[in-house]
């Protein structure tokens, strides 16, 4: 038996197990959770999330199925469709120019849910599913491509050093003096001018006018968001590293640096939609939009509103509810994205 200054090797043993206490069996099924999965369980407990979801549903599905629906009731939302009733017989051609059927002179009716527009004999629901159609689809294009624009320029101009990020940061700033609904105005006469006599013609030249004045004037936020992401993360070690070892600054970009952006990209997308909803009803409002959209129902009915309130009211709550809703529903992604909140 050996002994080191008196002591034996098993009275060592023993004060070693004393001092380490008894050993602990190794916790089972405990496992880590990415910051992703903490956020998707957040999502699915905030109620106000979970309502707002479901009401984004029902109206995107409805926008949809918009040709299935008004088929189905036997509604128009243009008269020139094979089928469609004599404006004719549905208004007071020789008085006011109001319907004959619905109000706000007569009855409800299931056949036109939200009456007939006055002047026009279109039905007011089948306007408004497809008028929803037009501005939701405006406003999703829209915000992919800037979403798209934003996150390459900014994930350039964050990584570069000296006069690229000079540059692009200048064209940022450029862009935000420019006021988007200025725009608009400007360009709108020469597209009509020029397809002045091809009515199917304007209509296309409004949607991509409509969304590429969108997209231009609609990267500059996210970019700069990005940017300002990316110079914090660029001095990081995995980048650092990355360089040492020569792996190419597009890989760089886009497998080291953009997967660490998944958060604050969600967030600013999220709130970039309401925001292009709200600004193409503003442009069909002004008569610088598309034909058939939220905002120019909202237009044409402005001048009714007194006789016919519910013929201006019901585009304006449909377009009050889903600017609401997308709204809520970023903010409850960023709350669930944010690691300091606890809602």
């Amino acid at each position: 038996m050996s002994s080191t200054g008196g002591v034996t090797a098993e009275a060592v043993g023993e004060i070693e197990e004393t001092l380490s206490g008894p050993e602990q069996p190794s916790p089972r099924g405990v496992t880590g959770k990415s910051p992703t999965r903490i956020a998707m369980e957040r999502l699915a407990k905030d109620k106000l999330f979970i309502v707002c979801t479901v009401i984004m549903l029902v109206l995107i599905l409805a926008a949809i199925f918009a040709p299935l629906i008004t088929n189905a009731m036997g509604i128009y939302h243009d008269l020139s469709q094979p089928g469609a009733p004599d404006p004719s017989q549905m208004l007071d051609v020789f008085g006011d120019q109001m319907p004959l059927v619905g109000p706000p002179d007569h009855g409800f009716t299931w056949a036109h849910p939200l009456g007939l527009a006055p002047g026009t004999g279109l039905d007011n629901f089948a306007v408004l599913l497809y008028g929803m159609r037009a501005s939701l689809t405006v406003a999703t294009i829209a915000t992919v491509l800037s979403t798209i624009l934003g996150v390459v320029l900014g994930l350039i101009a964050g990584f570069s050093r000296g006069a690229v990020d000079t540059v692009i940061t200048f064209v940022i700033d450029l862009f935000l003096s420019f006021p988007v609904i200025l725009m608009g105005i400007a360009i709108t006469p020469i597209i009509l001018s020029h397809f002045r006599t091809n009515q199917s013609g304007l209509n296309r030249a409004q949607f991509i006018a409509v969304v590429t004045i969108l997209t231009v004037f609609g990267w500059m936020g996210l970019a700069r968001l990005i940017r300002g992401q990316v110079l914090s993360l660029r001095e990081r070690e995995f980048i650092l590293a990355a360089q040492v070892i020569g792996v190419p600054n597009r890989r760089i970009l886009f497998k080291e640096l953009l997967p660490n952006l998944v958060a604050p990209l969600v967030v600013a997308t999220s709130m970039a939609l309401p925001a292009f909803v709200a600004t193409e009803a503003g442009f069909s409002y002004l008569g610088i939009g598309l034909n058939l959209s939220l905002g120019q129902t909202v237009n044409l009915a402005v001048q009714w509103w007194q006789a016919y309130p519910l013929y201006l009211w019901a585009p304006v709550v449909v377009i009050t509810v889903i600017v609401l809703a997308l709204n809520l529903i970023g903010d409850s992604i960023r709350d669930a994205f944010d690691p300091k909140t606890r809602r």
